[in-house]
């Protein structure tokens, strides 16, 4: 149950179709219901007549409305996600407030069935669809359908300098260090301490090396008084996979440890700007010389930052 992406074409498969089309035939035939026919419902559910009627009519025309748009969704689920996000927060909303009547004893035992029903059964659904559409809006569809080895990505990639990354590396160590998108808070953090890293690497006999993820030129606006720092451009994220990092699932992007560091960060004044990049995307950190990987530190989780007297401990150069 995937997304399937051939270059920038993401493809949705069948099935979440087939749910939408499914949860939005529901939901207008049970809005017809509710508007016409509202005594039928408070006879089944045994809830009195007066008053709820009326209350089943506008919840019958919220539901039909929600029913429609997730029919068209259905066309293209990861261009409408915010329908889809509408029917999530209906469907958890009404679990927390029917929920809450059912245990209070407000509403009878019976109306659980219509819970289950018209709210219970979409929400791993839906959650999982806006979770493939986060992958397809910020995430950059790769290319290749198999991912470049360390010695062809290094030839395939240039520094911002014009050499490739192979030849930079014969010269001296290379310090690559990857990044998140620019709009993340702990990118920033980097960005902030630039000038240390610098001099760091440089105490090691290192140059350093920032990976990015937009068009080249595309950085030059974040890197603020350092932008003579080398950099690399890789927008398809083909450098980063052929260095082993890949996507950061649920736990590494929003973990405890993930909001906490993130917390201390936009408290520094590191602040927390657009998505610029990929946003799934996990760094890392790697001493890279004469075309090999002499020491690596690919992040655990996306607030992990480079710790060059770590790395350079790790790595023969140092």
């Amino acid at each position: 149950m995937d997304t399937q992406c051939y270059g920038n074409d993401c493809r949705v498969t069948r099935w979440m179709r087939l749910t939408l089309i499914l949860a939005g035939v529901y939901l207008v035939l049970f809005a017809m219901w509710a508007i016409c026919w509202p005594h039928n419902i408070c006879h089944l559910i045994a809830i009195p007549h007066d008053g709820n009627e009326m209350l089943l009519r506008v919840i019958g025309l919220i539901y039909g409305g929600l029913g429609i748009g997730l029919v068209i969704a259905a066309k293209d689920p990861m261009r409408h996600w915010i329908i889809i996000l509408l029917g999530l927060i209906k469907s958890l909303a009404a679990i927390v407030l029917v929920g809450a009547a059912l245990v209070e004893g407000d509403l009878p035992t019976t109306a659980a069935p219509f819970l289950a029903v018209n709210d219970l059964i979409w929400i791993a659904p839906f959650g999982f669809m806006l979770w493939s559409a986060v992958r397809v809006h910020a995430g950059i569809p790769l290319s290749r359908s198999q991912p470049y080895s360390v010695p062809e990505a290094a030839e395939a990639y240039s520094l911002s300098s014009g050499q490739t990354l192979a030849m930079a590396s014969d010269e001296k160590p290379l310090v690559l260090v990857f990044l998140r998108h620019f709009g993340c808070t702990f990118t920033r953090q980097i960005l902030r301490g630039l000038q240390e890293l610098e001099s760091q690497a440089k105490r090691n006999n290192a140059t350093l090396v920032l990976v990015h993820m937009l068009q080249s030129g595309g950085e030059i606006k974040y890197l603020g008084h350092n932008p003579d720092i080398p950099r690399i451009a890789d927008p398809r994220c083909e450098l980063y996979r052929a260095f082993g990092l890949g996507k950061g699932g649920f736990v590494e992007l929003f973990g405890p440890q993930v909001w906490w560091r993130g917390a201390i960060s936009v408290f520094k004044g590191c602040g927390v700007g657009h998505l610029a990049g990929d946003g799934l995307q996990m760094p890392g950190a790697f001493v890279f010389h004469k075309g090999k990987v002499l020491s690596a530190q690919p992040a655990h989780s996306a607030a992990d930052l480079p710790d060059l007297a770590s790395l350079f401990n790790g790595s023969p150069v140092s």
